[in-house]
Parts: structure tokens; sequence; C-alpha cells
């Protein structure tokens, strides 16, 4: 991993390790598969720190961007399916 996760300058300590873990939890949903309910718990930290949706697709782009990895088809696949155990997203 040669690249770096999105955050504001204007988040704490807390919020900044949210953000982090959420972006983690995508890079793991393409990698190796995590289970629904840790991911949804990680989507739900996220949108506390970044309640807004014009935010939301930003930083999912950048992210994108640096990683190669896409947020928004995991959030997709998050919500789509309600009582999945796991997530696997194929690259």
């Amino acid at each position: 991993m040669d690249y770096s996760y999105p955050f504001s300058m204007d988040w704490n300590t807390e919020e900044i390790v949210d953000v982090v873990s959420f972006f983690e939890g995508i890079e793991m949903a393409y990698e190796k598969g995590i289970s629904r309910d840790d991911m949804m718990a990680r989507y739900r930290k996220f949108k506390q720190v970044v309640p807004a949706i014009s935010e939301e697709k930003t930083y999912f782009r950048e992210f994108e961007e640096e990683s190669g990895y896409a947020s928004f088809p995991v959030v997709k696949e998050l919500k789509a399916s309600p009582t999945g155990p796991n997530i696997k997203m194929k690259k």
C-alpha cells in the first residue's frame, strides 16, 4: 500500500480513525471480504464524520484515485443486502 487515506485537517483524532477504518473496510471488501455487520458499523461511523452526500462522494473519489478501490459499489452492496453475512467485491 503506497497511498494515503483522504481526511480533513478539521477532524479530531477519533474522527480520522473512524474514516480510515471505513476505508480499510473497503479494502477488505475487495481483498478478502468483510462481514456485513462490521462494514455497516464502519459506514455508520464514517457517516457521523461525513454526513453530506457531496462530501462523501469527494472522499470516495479521492480514495479511489489513490488506491484503485471504488467505495460506492461496496456501500451499494451493503445497502442492497441487509441480511447477507459477508461482502466480497471483485476488482
